[in-house]
């Protein structure tokens, strides 16, 4: 068990620029869950090259000096969703009392809850800034989006007591046409990335036993089809019915093969300068900012340390990694320092933050905003929940 109070000193400290801490970084090493030298398949991307692989290749520096071809397993902006995930999750356990805002719903029977800490866009969203109050009133007509709607870059206190995960995560109110629209820079980075990579070869088909999908049928407009004569209308091919024939890739070019890579890592960070730049505002003392961004640091550490601390993660189908070596630190001027930091300690870390800040005077409100859909946004989710995404999407 660590010290709490001590590292939140520390913490404090640095998180103000107070000494010698510039960051925290987290490096760490994995290897694919079928081991050294299986196959993991990146997130894919739109290529200009129908024959080039969807994946996001890029040449970086290797530790050795030389230039290596790497591959992106995860960005950085997966990384933050996985940490708010992470954050979630324990919200949804009991375990955590985090503020934040809640859409609840539901489209033909089914609950539909989404949150600030799934919402691409966080608490700026456009769920949110389409969303009413459940007496009704517009969300961003009540005191707390009002407050949310007025933060600013030099004023940071409502999202602190309201959604202070977008201050960790990085927000930009870009959906409500401000001519200053406020944008907050992520304070956490993390990515994955693979090491010495060379691209997989996929090959793919299809055998039915009983149904040819070369005859045709009638397609009703509820996903239902007839019979008919077999030579007009719809495949049924396209409707999931017949075999294809074994080929390599798809019609639009190589298929997603996975990639082979000589090392996977990790590195992740918690940098302090730009963290001592948020204020709570203009009638903020210096120990209310300190506290503040103590507790924003000790949020970070938690997120990391529930979504990354465990022996193994898994990024998507085909991409599960074996936690091989992980370091933290402390990174100063010419210095490091090592930091042991469990799951165990993030948490009552945050929690002993959370306890100086409210004594200092920057408490939050940990009970979730509720909140549900206009009629309008309503009308468009019943309307789609049927609806196939476009090719657009």
């Amino acid at each position: 068990m660590s010290d709490i109070p001590a590292l939140y000193d520390r913490i404090a400290a640095a998180a103000s620029m107070e000494g010698e801490d510039a960051a925290v970084r987290i490096t760490a090493t994995y290897e694919p869950a079928g081991g050294p030298g299986d196959k993991v398949s990146p997130p894919t991307y739109p290529v200009g090259d129908e024959k080039a692989l969807p994946y996001l290749f890029e040449e970086r520096w290797g530790s050795d000096g030389e230039v290596e071809k790497v591959v992106l397993l995860d960005s950085r902006q997966a990384q933050a969703n996985r940490c708010e995930e992470a954050l979630q999750a324990e919200v949804d356990a009991g375990r955590l009392a985090l503020p934040h805002l809640v859409l609840r719903t539901e489209a033909h029977g089914t609950p539909i809850r989404i949150t600030s800490l799934q919402a691409p866009h966080r608490s700026r969203d456009a769920y949110f800034r389409d969303a009413i109050t459940p007496e009704g009133t517009a969300f961003d007509k009540t005191p707390v989006g009002g407050s949310l709607k007025a933060v600013r870059p030099e004023d940071a206190g409502a999202l602190f007591r309201h959604a202070p995960t977008d201050l960790v995560y990085g927000v930009w109110d870009s959906h409500r046409k401000l001519r200053l629209a406020p944008r907050f820079p992520r304070i956490y980075t993390s990515e994955v990335i693979g090491h010495g990579a060379l691209g997989g070869r996929r090959a793919a088909g299809r055998s039915d036993l009983l149904v040819s999908g070369a005859r045709k049928v009638k397609e009703a407009d509820d996903a239902t089809w007839v019979a008919g004569d077999g030579t007009k209308g719809t495949r049924l091919s396209e409707l999931g019915h017949g075999s294809i024939p074994p080929s390599e890739g798809t019609s639009r070019g190589r298929g997603p093969g996975g990639v082979l890579v000589r090392s996977i890592g990790r590195t992740a960070s918690l940098g302090f300068a730009g963290l001592a730049r948020v204020t709570l505002g203009p009638d903020a003392s210096p120990e209310i900012d300190r506290a503040a961004r103590a507790v924003l640091a000790s949020l970070a550490l938690l997120g990391d340390r529930l979504a990354f601390g465990a022996p193994a993660v898994f990024l998507r189908s085909g991409c599960e990694l074996v936690l091989i070596s992980e370091v933290l630190t402390f990174v100063g001027r010419r210095r490091t320092d090592g930091l042991e930091l469990d799951r165990a300690d993030a948490r009552a870390l945050v929690v002993h933050a959370v306890e100086r800040a409210a004594a200092a005077g920057a408490s939050w409100v940990p009970e979730p905003v509720a909140l549900r859909p206009n009629p309008e946004l309503q009308k468009v989710i019943d309307e789609s929940f049927f609806s196939a995404p476009g090719d657009d999407e």
